[in-house]
């Protein structure tokens, strides 16, 4: 991916100034230079082509998180607060989203490092972990929904045994051809 931008090489502080600007996106690129000149006169101020270089890339990241979010809250709205399949898809999804997107920025870097290929493999083991938690998830639900219902309609037939409205020889026909119990 090439060398490190100025921007990445300044203090946190002073590049989490500079998100900080983007993120509130009220002014210029010559207006956000000027703020950070006024702000931290010791450091030495990145271009205006490499503000802006960053700018894009933070735009899109910030971009894709949004619609991560909007989905997430959509999602919730429909189906509630509770955690179930569909939820933890779509968190396997973003995860494997941004793992597939930082690949194919890596991909049109002409000179890649190693530690970014272990960064990006990384990414994606992680991605594929997060697509199997999801399912065991799902079947973990599935099985506890089961157990669940079973012992719900266990108790049920239990009190219409003791009421004696049903025969004891046919309710237990009946649990053994339905449940096997």
């Amino acid at each position: 991916m090439g060398r490190k931008s100025t921007i990445h090489k300044l203090e946190p502080e002073v590049r989490s100034y500079i998100e900080k600007l983007l993120r509130a996106d009220q002014l210029t690129l010559d207006e956000m230079i000027a703020e950070l000149q006024q702000t931290f006169p010791s450091t030495d101020t990145p271009s205006r082509s490499s503000l802006h270089r960053y700018q894009k890339g933070f735009n899109e990241m910030t971009n894709s998180l949004r619609e991560i979010e909007t989905a997430s809250r959509i999602l919730v709205d429909e189906l509630g607060d509770s955690v179930d399949d569909k939820s933890g898809a779509l968190l396997a999804q973003a995860v494997t989203t941004l793992a597939t997107r930082a690949a194919f920025k890596a991909h049109e870097s002409e000179d890649i490092t190693i530690k970014e290929i272990s960064f990006l493999a990384k990414a994606a083991k992680e991605a594929m972990q997060a697509r199997q938690l999801s399912f065991k998830e799902r079947q973990e639900i599935e099985k506890a929904a089961r157990e669940k219902l079973l012992r719900e309609q266990k108790e049920k037939l239990d009190e219409l045994e003791k009421t004696g409205e049903v025969p004891a020889e046919m309710l237990a026909k009946v649990i053994k051809a339905a449940y096997d119990l």
